[in-house]
């Protein structure tokens, strides 16, 4: 589990002025890479992490072995973890806070908690739940209340600032400590929900036509997540070179971008 002073830290990365960038992983390996590349936190995918174990995105993965994921991951960390725990692989509350406990235990200090087709009551309850858990452990638990007004296209396209504002709202009444919208891409949409959850966190997804870092901060964004899109080019290139290799049996190819062993087992000699 981890201590006060990392949950703490996390918090301050959330700090009005700043952007924080989470480059999301999906194992220790990953994890370990992006933190050494200067991330300031790793936060998990939860597609990505499924796929690296067997599963298919949405609420298909068992509780136990994200857990197990999750530790195997801050195992290796000194950054701060958060988790996508997805909308919790349960529509009972408690049996949530259950599953977000096994979490914190394993060295998580954030977690993502999404809506999707649920109702916004679902998602206040299981927010409660998650929150009372983490008092119980002594954990300041950051909670991101993910919206997917957008990604969902849960009301018309006039309506969905509107309607998404709205949940943020009902959600930060119920103690989330951010609110992540992903699929929002117009500078005006993020500036008006950037305003309208403040002082909370806004949490934007990295997609094609999404204003840059700069702009991002300057419309009221206070963090930016890559969601599965990391992973996603990696197994592109894995599918790549594994066709290529696969047909003609040639080695140049999967020489040509890698990481050297030997820096790479060095990462690791420290867990």
């Amino acid at each position: 589990m981890a201590d006060r002073t990392v949950c703490a830290a996390f918090r301050e990365l959330h700090a009005p002025g700043r952007l924080l960038v989470l480059a999301n992983a999906w194992d220790a390996g990953s994890a370990r890479i992006i933190e050494e590349c200067g991330a300031p936190a790793i936060a998990t995918s939860s597609a990505a992490l499924a796929w690296a174990r067997g599963y298919p995105d949405g609420n298909a993965l068992p509780p136990s072995v994200l857990a197990t994921a999750v530790a195997e991951i801050a195992r290796v960390l000194r950054v701060p973890l958060t988790v996508d725990a997805e909308g919790g692989y349960t529509d009972d509350p408690a049996a949530v806070g259950d599953v977000v406990g096994a979490v914190i235990d394993a060295g998580a200090v954030g977690i993502n908690l999404e809506d999707g087709a649920g109702t916004p009551d679902l998602l206040c309850a299981k927010i409660a739940a998650v929150k009372r858990v983490a008092a119980r452990s002594g954990i300041d638990l950051f909670v991101n209340a993910r919206v997917d007004v957008f990604l969902r296209e849960l009301a018309p396209a006039e309506r969905a600032v509107e309607t998404a504002i709205a949940r943020a709202a009902r959600y930060r009444d119920a103690g989330c400590d951010g609110v992540f919208v992903p699929c929002i891409l117009d500078a005006a949409d993020i500036r008006a929900v950037a305003a309208a959850v403040d002082p909370l966190p806004l949490n934007v997804m990295a997609l094609p036509g999404l204003p840059a870092a700069a702009e991002l901060c300057a419309l009221g964004a206070r963090r930016l997540s890559a969601g599965a899109a990391i992973a996603a080019a990696a197994l592109a290139r894995v599918r790549r070179l594994a066709t290529d290799f696969l047909r003609d049996g040639r080695s140049q190819a999967l020489f040509e971008e890698r990481v050297d062993t030997k820096a790479t087992n060095a990462l690791f000699k420290r867990a």
